[in-house]
């Protein structure tokens, strides 16, 4: 179907199922990449190697941070450009947006391996921990400049009303990724570098394969001669920066949370962590995917001032995203040991109890998290970046960063009880900002502008 069709004339409740549903799959298939990768480096390296990737993880995703702060930030014009039927100017932030992310990706992989070493011992790692997740960080980057682009294409494909097709090429990507990590890991036993190059190795081949599908000019979004502005460029970051600043913080808090644990705990902690953020990887993507893939409806419908339909989307998230979350935090809640034990070997026994114990205690965030997270999108969605900002980093730096102090006597079960505590706190300060930043207040706003 059409875009303009899908996101003018489909049904609110119709529309959230045609898009949510493969948006939800699609984002869960992209993130399973990582789980996989915890998954063989568990079993097949051990638990040194799945430490070391989580201290690197951070360091990598800040990088792909900036990368969908661009994709991120340069959809929501994109999508009001498009309701108002300014094709020229949507082609042209899409094109200019894509050569951003392939800039800024070149110079972070440059840094990146440049400052590797440096980088993981400044997170308090020595000896082999240290040398795994350096390498880790190095493979990563040496596949910046094209691996960065995945996440945005994505979004410019679903955009374009390519949903299906974006589930299935991500679905595409975690087969592919998974094939790659036994063949470079368990055959030719390429450590946590093996890792790194199976899953960068995915992420280009169906970077290539979404970027062909735009240069072929059929489909809504085409590339175009550039033609940057600093207006255009300004706007990109300010309506991207909630998801970076979110994705930012959340990585910098990582950093903070694996020094604390390893002083509390040492490296096993450090692994049992990294299982909890595998868990998280399950859930967060299918929230992603519910609130991410109704946006370009969303800004469709708000830049054609169809604010009805806006508000009926806006419901259909907050009840889809409600549903995903507390079912996963019933499910992590009453089989934590069967899920902890695919990282993990059998011999094993007392990491892997330490890792049920600390997800029993974690999953319960998420009969929180998804008010939170729902309204900092929505609030993106709808054009209001500051508050959606405000929240992001609230939810994602500071509450974890004052909860790390204030649980600090608790010990390792206060680093558990961290996640939880934070998504209670960030669901309250939600509920104070959607009252600051009423629907009519927001009509109101818009039409001053």
């Amino acid at each position: 179907m059409d875009s303009n069709e899908l996101f003018s004339k489909v049904s609110p409740v119709k529309l959230f199922f045609i898009a949510a549903i493969p948006g939800s799959v699609s984002m869960l298939a992209s993130m399973l990449y990582s789980i996989f990768e915890g998954v063989f480096a568990g079993r097949y390296i051990g638990w040194t190697a799945l430490a070391a990737i989580n201290l690197a993880m951070p360091i990598v995703f800040i990088n792909f941070s900036l990368a969908d702060m661009i994709g991120v930030g340069s959809s929501v014009p994109i999508s009001i450009a498009l309701g108002r039927k300014d094709y020229k100017k949507a082609n042209n932030i899409f094109t200019c947006s894509v050569l951003m992310i392939i800039g800024t990706g070149a110079v972070m992989g440059v840094i990146m391996f440049t400052t590797a070493p440096f980088l993981v011992r400044l997170m308090g790692a020595d000896g082999e921990l240290a040398l795994l997740a350096a390498a880790y960080i190095r493979a990563s980057a040496i596949c910046s400049p094209v691996t960065t682009l995945v996440f945005a294409a994505d979004n410019y494909l679903r955009i374009c009303g390519l949903i299906r097709k974006s589930m299935f090429l991500n679905i595409f990507m975690s087969v592919t990724t998974v094939i790659l990590l036994y063949v470079y890991i368990a055959v030719f036993q390429w450590s946590v570098a093996g890792a790194a190059f199976a899953t960068s190795t995915a992420m280009a081949v169906c970077t290539v394969i979404a970027i062909f599908s735009f240069a072929r000019g059929k489909l809504l979004l085409h590339f175009q001669k550039p033609v940057f502005s600093l207006a255009m460029v300004q706007d990109i970051i300010f309506c991207g920066t909630p998801a970076f600043l979110n994705n930012i913080a959340g990585r910098l808090t990582a950093i903070v949370m694996n020094l604390a644990l390893m002083t509390l705990g040492g490296q096993s902690a450090v692994a049992v962590y990294g299982v909890l953020m595998y868990g998280n990887d399950m859930v967060q993507p299918l929230l992603y995917g519910i609130c991410d893939s109704l946006q370009p409806a969303i800004g469709y419908n708000w830049g054609s001032g169809a604010t009805k339909r806006v508000k009926s989307l806006i419901k259909c998230c907050f009840i889809g995203s409600a549903a995903v979350s507390i079912t996963a935090a019933a499910l992590m809640f009453s089989f934590p040991e069967q899920i902890v034990s695919l990282f993990g070997k059998n011999e094993d026994a007392a990491i892997l109890q330490m890792a049920a114990d600390a997800l029993r205690l974690f999953c319960i965030a998420y009969f929180f998290r998804w008010f939170g997270f729902t309204t900092q999108s929505m609030l993106n969605a709808v054009n209001k970046p500051l508050p959606a900002t405000v929240l992001s980093i609230t939810n994602a730096l500071v509450f974890p960063l004052i909860l790390i102090a204030l649980l600090w006597p608790l010990g390792l079960t206060g680093v558990w009880l961290n996640f939880t505590v934070t998504s209670v706190l960030v669901s309250v300060f939600a509920i104070l900002l959607l009252h600051r930043n009423r629907w009519e207040h927001i009509q109101e706003e818009t039409a001053k502008k």
